[in-house]
């Protein structure tokens, strides 16, 4: 059995566009129907705002893998300086069940959060183009909205007019993932003093909050792309005017409180009303919107995506030399 701890991530490195493409590929298995994905259970005790939830799912053709992620979420973790979640993930044959790899997660967990917006991003600019140039808001700036950061601008820099960042807990220039970036994309960004702020000036939204209650109640720019990567940002008052919202799976997100959840009770919004990022992938789902109508996308997160994109991570590992072997047969 193949050990891979975040040493080993770290030196195997994020290609964003690889793990674009390897969740394309899993979007297209799930359109296709080969896949499998039970909804996950959330096991909680103590403070009902910690969960430990499982998250298994098989993925078919040229992945072809199966296994289990098994993430905790601690919000409260971030005020004493630990990270909010933890996690791991443990990948079987298809043919046999045998495990063969377990990855110490926190990395490919993000990098598949990270990676599944970049698809949605693409695909609405593709969508847009006509207006080709993008304001960039990041709310909240731990490590999933440095993720973002970095990820926009490796893929997207050159449509980038101006990234704005905002972190309730105070940020700065002098943050690694910013150092790093491109000295262009770098002079492009600047901190914002408040969420309004950015939210008002900024043409895709992507909040990245351990919020435990909700504070937007304006609504989008027009046009805007709304990466609510965190759920549960928005009142209703913000959103009830956006008709284009996308969800990346429907029986996982109208639950636990997300702004799916609160805009199914409070408006009415059904299954119906929304499409999935399968449509948007194969289905050009997004065309149909005009250029001055603001597009919602909610990611649960799927287990699908983890193990896509686990079996990724081993690929690479294997290839490159790396990695424990624990000689467990």
């Amino acid at each position: 059995m193949l050990y891979l701890d975040n040493n080993h991530l770290q030196t195997i490195g994020l290609c964003w566009k690889e793990l674009e493409i390897r969740i394309v590929e899993a979007l297209r298995l799930i359109d296709s129907g080969d896949y499998a994905q039970p909804i996950k259970p959330y096991l909680r005790y103590g403070n009902p705002a910690n969960r430990i939830i499982a998250m298994p799912a098989y993925v078919g053709g040229t992945v072809q893998a199966a296994g289990l992620k098994w993430i905790a979420s601690f919000p409260g973790n971030t005020l004493s300086g630990l990270p909010r979640a933890h996690s791991v993930l443990l990948l079987n044959k298809v043919d046999t069940g045998v495990p063969y790899a377990i990855l110490n997660s926190p990395l490919p967990s993000v990098a598949r959060t990270v990676a599944v917006s970049a698809v949605m991003l693409r695909h609405y600019l593709q969508a847009r183009p006509a207006e080709g140039r993008i304001r960039v808001g990041i709310i909240g700036f731990g490590p999933v909205g440095q993720h973002h950061y970095d990820m926009c601008g490796k893929l997207f820099g050159e449509c980038i007019d101006e990234v704005l960042i905002y972190d309730i807990r105070g940020a700065k220039l002098g943050t690694h993932v910013i150092d790093e970036a491109d000295a262009d994309y770098r002079g492009h960004t600047r901190f914002a003093e408040s969420w309004q702020e950015l939210y008002s000036s900024c043409n895709v939204i992507i909040t990245c909050t351990v919020s435990d209650h909700r504070y937007i109640d304006q609504p989008p720019l027009a046009g805007s792309l709304l990466l609510d990567v965190s759920l549960r940002d928005y009142k209703v008052s913000a959103l009830e005017q956006i008709q284009g919202i996308v969800v990346d799976d429907w029986d996982e997100v109208c639950r636990e409180n997300t702004d799916i959840e609160l805009l199914h009770l409070e408006r009415g919004l059904a299954k119906d009303d929304t499409c999935s990022l399968a449509d948007v992938v194969c289905r050009d789902a997004l065309g149909k919107y005009t250029e001055d109508e603001s597009i919602l996308f909610c990611p649960m997160g799927m287990a699908v995506f983890d193990i896509a994109t686990a079996a990724y991570w081993v690929e690479k590992a294997q290839s490159l030399g790396i990695g424990l072997d624990l000689g467990i047969a």
